[in-house]
């Protein structure tokens, strides 16, 4: 399953999205055939993405999987936080709901940890949203294994969240697996690696005023050149097999066994339009990626920390 991720029209750190661009993405991707869409109570620092969402499913929610997330927000003077206190995880899913002019969502995530509030309070918090009928399962974000548990102790875990893609694949190791014993679903998030796995972001790129990528360690000096190796062979792969980057590089994840759907961002129509057309890869083309992974895994390993 391909899943739009609302993120990159909110606005806040993918530099010059318009509400018309937004509109058209979230459109461009109905069009297309996706049906599933996922939002949080912090996509915007007024509720963009909810709102934009809301309008584009008006009359039809019960054609679309709605995945939301509560636990993060933003203060007054334009600063996240974590907050997984009870009273701030309802009011705040009570306003999204409200946002969108939607009764429930398919999905509801705890965004993150919040290290001030113990795990199980907040579990407790969304699965009495649930009770309420303001959500149909419930599941966890940016979590490792440990916290995954913990949450699923109070009422179960429908579904987690975690990064992954071809630079970044430590959550096959343990995480998918342990989401499997807990018969929880798998989205996954970073599948494009902020864009670089998308095959557009080309050597000489320079980021735009207030782009937040530069900031991450995969896009400096050896791993970012390493990075643009590995597209450079999925660019081959891909002219071999009719493919875009961007393709293969959601199809591998797509692939991977334990996941369930990829969340893929967009801002343009044009690349939701792209990443639509995604889909598992097959056998021939999965033997050609996974030739080039190898390769690429033998030499220095790369790390992506998350700023």
């Amino acid at each position: 399953m391909i899943i739009l991720g609302l993120w990159p029209i909110a606005g806040i750190t993918t530099v010059g999205v318009t509400p018309e661009d937004a509109r058209q993405t979230i459109q461009t991707a109905i069009d297309c055939g996706i049906t599933a869409f996922d939002t949080a109570f912090s996509y915007g620092y007024d509720g963009e993405s909810d709102r934009y969402l809301g309008e584009a499913i008006a009359g039809q929610r019960d054609r679309y999987t709605v995945i939301g997330k509560v636990g993060q927000r933003w203060t007054t003077d334009r600063k996240r936080v974590v907050d997984g206190s009870p009273g701030q995880l309802t009011a705040d899913a009570e306003l999204s709901l409200r946002r969108m002019n939607a009764d429930r969502f398919d999905v509801l995530f705890l965004h993150s940890p919040d290290p001030n509030v113990p795990i199980e309070t907040s579990a407790q918090a969304i699965a009495d949203l649930r009770r309420r009928g303001l959500c149909d399962r419930v599941g966890i974000s940016n979590a490792d294994v440990a916290q995954v548990q913990a949450f699923a102790s109070v009422d179960g875990c429908d579904a987690v969240e975690c990064p992954l893609n071809l630079l970044q694949t430590d959550m096959l190791a343990d995480f998918i697996p342990a989401a499997q014993t807990l018969r929880s679903e798998v989205y996954c998030f970073w599948t494009l690696m902020k864009g670089l796995l998308a095959g557009a972001i080309k050597r000489d790129h320079v980021f735009a005023d207030g782009d937040s990528r530069p900031g991450y360690d995969v896009f400096q000096g050896e791993q970012l050149e390493r990075a643009h190796c590995l597209v450079d062979g999925l660019r081959e792969v891909g002219d071999r097999h009719g493919m875009t980057v961007s393709q293969l590089a959601v199809g591998w994840v797509l692939s991977q066994p334990g996941v369930t759907g990829t969340l893929v961002g967009a801002r343009r129509p044009e690349q939701i339009r792209e990443l639509a057309a995604a889909r598992k890869l097959n056998s021939e083309v999965a033997e050609d990626v996974l030739r080039l992974k190898e390769s690429f895994d033998r030499g220095k390993s790369i790390e992506i920390s998350d700023t």
